[in-house]
């Protein structure tokens, strides 16, 4: 990483669920090695990867020459192997914000542990080097922190800016830079994006420290592209949408899935980008990770039993925890002998989570007829013309 700055983290190359979270390429949980006069540990891991952490930490260091072991955050794929680490190193204090504190006695017990009470703006100096604590409460728990080393321009971002990428790569110039930050899109997204408000705190925090590397707890340590970084979650934050379309679904014999279509192909104009997802055969990881930056959407789903399809409405709820109220879109869909449907329980739930409803709810009886499409059609157009709105609004208010 640095002289004297190791990394001694672990790689989970198989783990494909990250609590619902679909990790199609894997995790690593990072922790870092600094050696001065005094040692210190930033973040521990998972604790069935504890044995492969204390063999990388010894190799570097005696274990009776750790005299810090930070936790930036108390979340157990950070934090579960901090029981045997405080047995392992013996004289090392446990740093952490009381929050922090607070959450792992609740996991862990601990009460008589080492303990070392940090808050924004307080210092360790290890010798050579400073570590510098910075509080960034719900990015993305009550109890995140950063740490910060002066003297390199290091940042220990703990989740913010991560990515979920097993690889022996550590940095993101060693690796295909589309899928780190493709990835890095898919963290925010399902990790952090109901927390923007937070994320632009800690981006007003950071924007004044000099940064030549952010290491994350998860994926690449950024170095060339720390600034794109940084913009993206700028973006991501502020809710600067791109001039895209989505639309979502789930159909049952297909009519759903025709008025879906005649959406996407109404919505397919010059400058804009169209994403069709059936929700039933996508993870909620994508539907998540596509609505992020998506200025107008429709969601439909055919009626079953009065109600979605049971796939539409977990999306639906996926959707809602984003917090992105800024999105406008329209209800659509199909049903049968039945009546009222699905069509009408989506756009409740869009009104639920503040979304702009474009239009009244688009739905037909069994098939579409060439009208219902025709009006499909227009009502992607419509959506386009939203997208492009969005994204001139953007281009300004940078």
């Amino acid at each position: 990483l640095l002289p004297n700055i190791d990394w001694v983290g672990a790689i989970d190359w198989n783990v494909r669920d990250f609590h619902s979270y679909d990790t199609a390429h894997g995790a690593t949980y990072n922790s870092y090695l600094v050696r001065d006069d005094a040692n210190a540990l930033i973040d521990a891991v998972k604790a069935p990867f504890f044995a492969r952490f204390y063999r990388q930490t010894t190799e570097l260091a005696p274990p009776e020459s750790i005299r810090y072991l930070v936790c930036n955050h108390a979340e157990p794929d950070h934090s579960s192997a901090l029981p045997l680490a405080v047995s392992a190193f013996p004289n090392a204090q446990i740093v952490v914000n009381k929050k922090c504190r607070d959450t792992l006695i609740r996991y862990y017990g601990g009460e008589a542990w080492n303990w070392r009470l940090v808050q924004t703006g307080d210092s360790i100096s290890l010798g050579k080097r400073t570590l510098t604590f910075i509080e960034t409460p719900m990015v993305h728990w009550p109890d995140s922190m950063m740490t910060y080393v002066p003297e390199d321009g290091l940042l220990f971002s703990m989740d913010a800016f991560g990515q979920h990428f097993a690889g022996t790569a550590r940095f993101d110039d060693e690796a295909d830079p589309g899928v780190i930050m493709g990835e890095a899109k898919t963290y925010y997204a399902n990790i952090v994006a109901p927390h923007g408000k937070a994320v632009q705190r800690t981006l007003a925090k950071a924007g004044g420290l000099k940064l030549n590397l952010i290491a994350t707890s998860h994926g690449v340590i950024w170095r060339r592209g720390v600034q794109a970084i940084l913009s993206a979650y700028g973006d991501w934050a502020a809710h600067r949408m791109a001039p895209k379309v989505a639309v979502f679904y789930d159909s049952m014999w297909d009519s759903t899935g025709k008025i879906a279509e005649a959406v996407i192909n109404g919505a397919s104009v010059k400058g804009v980008e169209t994403v069709l997802l059936h929700v039933r055969h996508n993870n909620l990881t994508r539907v998540a990770t596509e609505f992020l930056d998506t200025a107008a959407f429709a969601f439909g789903s055919a009626s079953l039993n009065n109600l979605p399809m049971p796939q539409a409405a977990a999306a639906l709820v996926y959707l809602r925890g984003m917090n992105l109220p800024e999105k406008t879109g329209f209800a659509f869909g199909s049903y049968g002998w039945g009546g009222r449907g699905a069509p009408e329980y989506v756009e409740e739930q869009m009104k639920l989570a503040g979304w702009k409803i474009s239009r009244p709810i688009l739905k037909c009886p069994y098939l579409p007829t060439g009208d219902t499409l025709a009006e499909a059609e227009e009502a992607g157009k419509a959506l386009a013309g939203i997208a492009l709105q969005a994204d001139r609004e953007k281009r300004e208010s940078k």
